[in-house]
């Protein structure tokens, strides 16, 4: 088997000037940097790509190691690529590939050759994680190409006479003149609604984000962006019983699972307890042990376990005996809240997550771990909660099978909650339980922006929310922003502790699979994420795969406790610096300190605006 490279990053420029060699060294350096990495690069003027990782441990089967960027004499391509693709041999076998040659050929002289092929359409056959850049020297075009689902990142700029790109913000602001100057309207964007997706948009006027699903071309001096993945479109899944679709969706899962783990040096996993990871952590370490490994480490996000919740840790503890995995569970202190809010958020690796995850990244390196596997994306995919469903057969009037759906239990207060309200709008339900607790049904929107920045900047229009129909919520879900805005950041800062991510429920296959499913797989009566339950039955301990509940109180708490700990340290920071910070113009800085003192903080009940305000902050 051939060794998969660890997770790369990438980076480069096409000119139309002076051929300056110390532009590319500059943004080298400004990657992500692991200690064990080294580096490439390629000069073919007007084009210079850079490249950062390690080498695989054992060189392939021919004897032969994967260098990047790599150049392609007979084709005149180059390319410099963060990737890792699935479907190899059905890939090699499309492309009239000699099978001997199918395990010795790396991934990047595939893309070369899927290029050589389709062309500008080549993305529409890659499965896989990648982020990637090719010069076609004959047709003097650079072309740029951006996994479905956003795992590897990539960003870029234009300025005067370059084309700039990156896997990091960071790499893209090194490069001269590309401006640092803060896109004002993201920023009002962000301390106004938070999570809001930016789109295409960074928090600087210079940099932009190519979108996941998307290919970027430059040429005669322009710059072309065009949408090659469209869920909305997928055809519908062939229909069958549930019994031959459940195995379908486990023979997808497990080969998700094997792609990522096939030639990984050290895998670990993590595991909530949840349905998702769950999932993961059990088919991967079954897969390890096929391959003659041990079992991989796990990780929570879990203070140690004290007997508080004895449910939540009682779901871990299962999978982990079931599957003889070796738990760390690991909660933040004060301290290591303190040190992630003063990093600056502007810059793609202060994801909120990040704060639990980074103790995970630390764990596993100490292991030796190179790869993490996360169930993270599930939610929107295969074990979607069917939301949209129920709204949908009342709007089609199909009151009968509603009724049957509900028979045996509150029917018209479900008739009610579940699939009226809805089509009132995406808050009207909630707006109802708050009434019924005796609370206020609109909750003001907690900010800490400066009223006169408000005033002056608007921030980004929000997407409209479906409320009918699963496809068009699941879409929503998968393009509203969130998943590819913590992949980035945790890519940025796995990068740093030599750990790769694989989120094989985010796997395209699966995917399409999930997309094109009949919406009644994933609702059965009081059941949601049916299917999914109903594959991993046989994988699973059954107080996992059909526990109703996701809320994991232990692992929150215990996180609330170390935030409210940091506040009052936090505000003594900001004092001591004597003059305010420099961003402090765009923040109503005296009411975002009040809102440091922890018993206000908690009063509030909404955490994330004081994150979001902070992580902004230069203090």
């Amino acid at each position: 088997r051939r060794e998969q490279i660890p997770m790369s990053m990438i980076c480069g420029l096409r000119r139309y000037g002076a051929d300056r060699a110390d532009e590319l060294d500059a943004m080298l350096a400004a990657l992500p940097v692991h200690q064990t990495d080294v580096e490439g690069r390629w000069t073919g003027a007007p084009v210079a790509f850079g490249w950062r990782g390690r080498t695989p441990a054992e060189p392939a089967e021919n004897g032969a190691l994967e260098r990047l960027p790599g150049f392609d004499k007979a084709s005149g391509l180059a390319i410099t690529a963060s990737a890792r693709l699935d479907g190899r041999n059905a890939l090699c076998e499309a492309l009239g590939i000699v099978r001997s040659d199918w395990a010795r050929l790396p991934d990047s002289t595939l893309i070369l050759k899927c290029y050589s092929r389709w062309g500008m359409s080549c993305a529409e056959h890659l499965f896989g994680d990648y982020a990637f850049a090719v010069w076609d020297a004959q047709r003097e075009t650079l072309f740029c190409a951006r996994d479905h689902i956003g795992v590897r990142p990539f960003y870029y700029a234009v300025a005067g006479d370059r084309f700039i790109f990156a896997s990091s913000i960071d790499a893209v602001l090194a490069a001269p003149g590309v401006s640092g100057a803060l896109d004002e309207v993201a920023v009002a964007t962000r301390l106004t609604y938070g999570a809001r997706s930016l789109g295409e948009r960074t928090f600087y006027r210079g940099v932009c984000r190519l979108p996941p699903g998307h290919v970027l071309i430059v040429e005669r001096g322009s710059v072309r962006v065009r949408r090659w993945w469209r869920p909305e479109e997928l055809a519908t899944t062939p229909g069958g019983s549930d019994e031959a679709l459940a195995e379908a969706c486990l023979a997808l899962l497990s080969e998700a699972v094997r792609d990522r783990v096939r030639g990984a040096r050290s895998v670990g996993v993590h595991l909530s307890g949840g349905l998702d990871s769950s999932a993961v952590a059990v088919l991967a370490g079954r897969e390890l042990r096929r391959a003659g490994a041990p079992p991989p480490p796990a990780f929570a996000w879990h203070p140690p376990h004290v007997g508080a919740e004895a449910a939540e840790y009682g779901r871990i503890e299962a999978v982990s005996r079931a599957e003889d995995l070796r738990v760390s569970c690991l909660s933040p202190t004060a301290s290591d809240v303190v040190a992630f809010l003063r990093r600056d958020g502007t810059r793609g690796a202060a994801e909120g997550t990040l704060v639990c995850e980074e103790l995970v990244q630390r764990a596993a390196a100490r292991q030796g771990v190179d790869l993490l596997l996360s169930g993270w994306g599930g939610d929107e995919g295969i074990s979607f909660n069917g939301r949209g469903y129920y709204p949908q057969l009342l709007q089609d009037g199909r009151v009968g099978r509603l009724w049957r759906e509900w028979r045996g239990g509150r029917p018209f207060a479900t008739l009610l909650a579940e699939a009226a309200l809805p089509l009132l709008g995406s808050g009207a339900a909630t707006a109802v339980r708050r009434l019924r607790r005796g609370e206020h049904p609109f909750r003001r929107n907690l900010t800490f922006i400066h009223p006169e920045f408000a005033r002056r900047v608007p921030p980004l229009p929000g997407a409209s929310h479906p409320v009918a129909g699963v496809r068009d919520v699941q879409v929503h879900l998968l393009q509203s922003g969130h998943l590819d805005q913590r992949m980035e950041g945790w890519a940025a800062s796995g990068a740093r502790h030599g750990i790769e991510y694989g989120y094989p429920l985010l796997d395209r296959r699966v995917l399409e699979f999930a997309l094109g499913l009949p919406p009644e797989l994933y609702r059965r009566g009081r059941w949601s994420r049916w299917l999914m339950r109903r594959t991993l039955s046989p994988v699973l301990p059954p107080d996992v795969g059909w526990n109703p509940d996701k809320r994991d109180p232990a692992r929150f708490r215990s996180w609330q406790v170390a935030f409210a700990e940091a506040l009052p340290v936090v505000r003594g920071l900001i004092e001591a610096c004597g003059t305010p910070p420099a961003r402090g113009r765009y923040l109503d800085m005296p009411r975002l300190l009040e809102h440091l003192d922890p018993e206000r903080w908690r009063a509030s009940g909404r955490y994330a605006p004081v994150g979001n305000a902070l992580l902004f902050l230069d203090f």
